[in-house]
């Protein structure tokens, strides 16, 4: 990555003097090894390559794939490369990076045993765990908990083990520490923290089978990922005579220079001035540029680099900065820690209110606006505890990016302060964010930045009374609106075309969730057939709601909540033989907690045999039509709410939308569904029927809003199409109904005039999408179960069907179970003799 920032910073600067020979060890150019996890997730080797289309050749390089600088001969000023081809030069650069560091225990190189460094490293394991049951990563840090990830996704029992007494030791204190450790134990890894490795066992057939801790304990093994960090690779420096550090580097002065006035070293491998090797890529790539200004008549130095990190390791926000561990003499700390949550942030500060460093575990939302205030130095606009605080708790006053001065550096990886992107608008002329990103090459290293470049942008363009652009992502300039538009006009049924055409880039777990719901609310085939089963969010993936302990919970649909005894036997039945907790909800419905992933299929094969289908709970869907019992049974009830929940909860289940949505019917307006505190909610009167709309019971509740009153039947059912139709095309991506609502131009009389009056003339293409909905729908379980190709991914472990999850544990509570807190004693369902076993018999032709 270092490498091919340093071309890039030549050609910027002007190379049409140096002929260029890039001597290059992998079999591939250079590629993104920040994001190199995402190649477990379907990222392609190609998607993760940094060197654009023709730019090599554009710009007269040679690159020699697989061929390494074996030898320098600085007298004569050659490299010899593996090949044993000799090169010339002028200035020679170093950017030999680092190698992982594989501890010299007995058995670290039997077969099993794996380094996490190239895409190479990643084929390898993703081949071996296709006949592993249990993996294990040497080292807590950064890339070790990226590596349990991977093991962990693709179906292994997963452990990590870190010398050091907490996880990440280098970037968070040991509060934050504590809480990333709960978090990771709670998704099913498990840590082995304050022990060290030992020896790995060695089985007859030479392969790992067991590893010993400095701890006593044993672990079966059958991988093992060292991860317990890198070391410079500058093995060709100290052969060449070059001056190394005594712990290893190329030592180079403030322009990057080695002991040999014609030699350089940049990244990983180099020792800088201020006595250290940095290991991240910003700064590699300020090293990069120092040097390409060194060769093209300037001057540049690098003295030092920011070291912040933001990240999301197994689906936990983990950031730090600055002084993260409070060593500045005479600093203060506040804290706030909520286990419960699995939330820690720690600000270290001075007495004045200088942001001096700080740690985020849980929420690392505050981030994008923490770091810049810490590097600028300014003193805190508020109060520090209000920057950590949640709004339940101190109602923090709103800070945005108006608050950071111009020094304040927003991109790390270039060194761009936000004087420099607000120049890029007022000076350059950018007009949006791909544009100052090209300008100023803020957010094009590790991408953490975005956010914050994104509203720095925006805020500046508005100021000067542009019109700003709402794109989904970096990826699209559209909205998500647009995007719906787009794909349904253009009758597109698959992500990659539509980035194709419309998009940049692969990609995020923004935009590709959000384009899945756009293809399934245009009933564009099963979410879990083809490219599609790879957008999905996790819930999604598995048709089940993932719980703490990475057991999931299994929701019928009960349209209306009304259920004969017969299917209340089938429900009980099915949790008894699984031994799941069951519990009624307040929608109206059944929900069984505990099931393993291999046993989702087992219980939804039952499930719909009895005549149950999804109820969708683990989707962006509808979730329920709750109702009371209406003038059926009620003596002050005036219409069937029982008949009006159950009709329209056939009628929109399954139907894909922005965010989750839920409704209810009351059969008087004595309210007893609380029909009026739904995305949609219907309320009997002695002539018809009353719709609100807009109401959310979430975290900020709103009432919602009377659309129209007195409605038969048919009107009632068509308002209703045409508002969900509406809501899902023009809806921002995860935004319910109650702010779509208060953010509508016009508010409810434009609502009203768009789904009943039609002003806008869409209202016949809403209705013919809505019908297309009900015609095609099809229970996505029952589709599932009869479908061997879908049923494949429904494994706890790849190459071991049926074999039970040890690490999903519970404890026996009230006469049912519960998931095992993180230290709490628990036992699998199997060991505690709490299921059956039955099994679904999968064949294939």
């Amino acid at each position: 990555m270092v490498g091919q920032r340093f071309l890039e910073a030549l050609v910027e600067r002007g190379a049409a003097d140096w002929q260029v020979t890039v001597l290059c060890e992998e079999p591939r150019a250079a590629y993104d090894r920040v994001h190199l996890t995402s190649y477990f997730s379907g990222t392609s080797a190609d998607e993760l390559s940094m060197v654009p289309a023709g730019f090599l050749d554009e710009h007269g390089i040679d690159l020699r794939l697989g061929d390494p600088a074996a030898a320098i001969d600085r007298a004569a000023r050659t490299v010899t490369g593996r090949s044993g081809e000799v090169f010339g030069y002028d200035a020679l650069v170093l950017a030999t990076g680092s190698y992982p560091f594989v501890p010299p225990v007995p058995g670290h190189d039997a077969d099993g045993c794996f380094v996490y460094r190239t895409i190479e490293d990643l084929e390898a394991i993703e081949e071996w765990a296709k006949g592993a049951r249990t993996g294990a990563v040497v080292g807590g840090g950064l890339l070790g908990l990226e590596a349990a990830g991977a093991l962990k996704a693709m179906g292994l029992d997963t452990h990590v083990v870190e010398f050091a007494p907490r996880l990440m030791a280098i970037q968070v204190d040991e509060g934050g520490g504590a809480a990333l450790r709960r978090k990771i134990e709670e998704l099913g890894v498990t840590v082995h923290a304050g022990a060290g490795t030992q020896e790995i066992g060695v089985g007859a057939d030479g392969r790992a089978a067991t590893m010993a801790l400095s701890n006593g304990e044993t672990l079966d093994v059958d991988l093992v990922i060292f991860s317990a960090g890198v070391r410079p690779r500058d093995q060709l420096a100290r052969e060449s005579g070059l001056d190394v550090g005594e712990r290893g580097g190329i030592a180079v002065d403030e322009n990057c220079r080695t002991s040999d006035p014609s030699i350089w070293a940049i990244g990983e491998c180099a020792l800088a001035s201020d006595g250290r090797v940095y290991g991240l890529v910003a700064p590699g790539y300020q090293m990069a540029e120092t040097v390409a200004h060194e060769l093209t008549g300037g001057s540049g130095s690098f003295t030092g680099a920011d070291t912040s990190t933001k990240l999301k390791l197994l689906g936990v926000d983990v950031a730090s900065f600055g002084d993260a561990h409070g060593t500045s003499e005479g600093c203060l700390e506040v804290v706030y820690s909520n286990s419960r949550e699995g939330v820690y942030k720690k600000l270290v500060v001075t007495a004045e209110g200088v942001l001096l460093g700080g740690v985020l575990v849980g929420d690392a939302g505050s981030y994008d606006l923490l770091r810049p205030l810490c590097l600028s130095g300014a003193v805190l606009p508020a109060p520090p505890e209000q920057l950590v605080l949640p709004e339940s708790a101190g109602a923090p006053i709103a800070i945005g990016a108006s608050a950071l001065p111009d020094d304040a550096l927003v991109c790390s990886c270039h060194n761009v302060t936000k004087g420099k992107i607000r120049a890029a608008v007022n000076d350059e002329g950018c007009a949006d964010v791909p544009a100052v990103k090209k300008c100023t090459r803020a957010g094009t290293g590790c991408g953490s930045c975005v956010k914050m470049l994104t509203t720095i942008v925006q805020d500046e363009l508005a100021a000067n009374g542009v019109e700003v652009a709402k794109g989904l992502c970096e990826h699209f300039e559209h909205t998500r609106a647009e995007l719906f538009e787009i794909v349904q006009v253009r009758g597109i049924t698959s992500f990659r075309r539509l980035i194709e055409e419309h998009g940049t880039g692969s990609g995020c777990d923004i935009c590709k969730p959000a384009v899945a719901s756009i293809l399934a609310s245009l009933a564009n085939g099963h979410i879990l057939d083809g490219e599609q089963a790879s957008l999905q969010d996790t819930n999604d993936h598995f048709l089940a709601n993932l719980q703490r302990n990475g057991s999931y919970s299994v929701v019928p649909r009960i349209p209306g909540g009304e259920i004969t005894p017969e299917g209340l036997i089938v429900i009980g039945e099915i949790a008894r033989d699984f031994g799941l907790y069951t519990k009624i909800t307040g929608g109206q419905r059944i929900d069984m907690f505990g099931a393993s992933v291999d046993q989702l299929p087992l219980i939804w094969k039952r499930l719909v045999d009895a005549g149950f289908e999804s109820g969708h709970a683990y989707g962006k869907a509808l979730r329920t039509v709750k109702s009371c019992v209406g003038e059926t049974w009620c003596r002050y009830g005036v219409q069937d709410s029982v008949g009006m929940a159950i009709e329209l909860e056939l009628r929109y289940r399954g139907l894909r939308s922005p965010h989750k949505l839920k409704s209810a019917v009351s059969g008087c307006a004595r309210e007893c569904a609380e029909a009026q505190s739904k995305d949609f909610g219907v309320i009997a009167t002695s002539t018809g029927w009353n719709l609100y709309v807009g109401g959310n019971g979430g975290m900020t509740p709103r009432h919602a809003d009377l659309l129209a009153a007195d409605l038969d039947r048919e009107t009632l059912l068509r308002t209703i199409d045409r508002f969900l139709m509406f809501y899902i095309r023009t809806a921002d991506r995860l935004e319910r109904t109650a702010p779509w609502v208060e953010r509508m131009e016009g508010g409810l009389d434009h609502l009203r005039a768009v789904i009943m009056d039609d002003s806008l003339g869409i209202c016949d293409d809403l209705d013919e999408l809505m019908q297309r909905h009900v015609e095609t729908y099809e229970d996505e379980w029952r589709a599932t179960i009869e479908d061997p190709e879908r049923l494949r991914r429904f494994v706890s472990f790849v190459n071991a069907p049926g074999t039970p999850d040890p690490t999903v544990t519970f404890v026996p509570e009230r006469d049912q179970i519960r998931p095992a807190k993180p230290g709490e004693e628990g036992l699998p369902l199997a060991t505690a003799g709490l299921i059956a076993g039955p099994t679904l018999e999968v064949r294939t032709s």
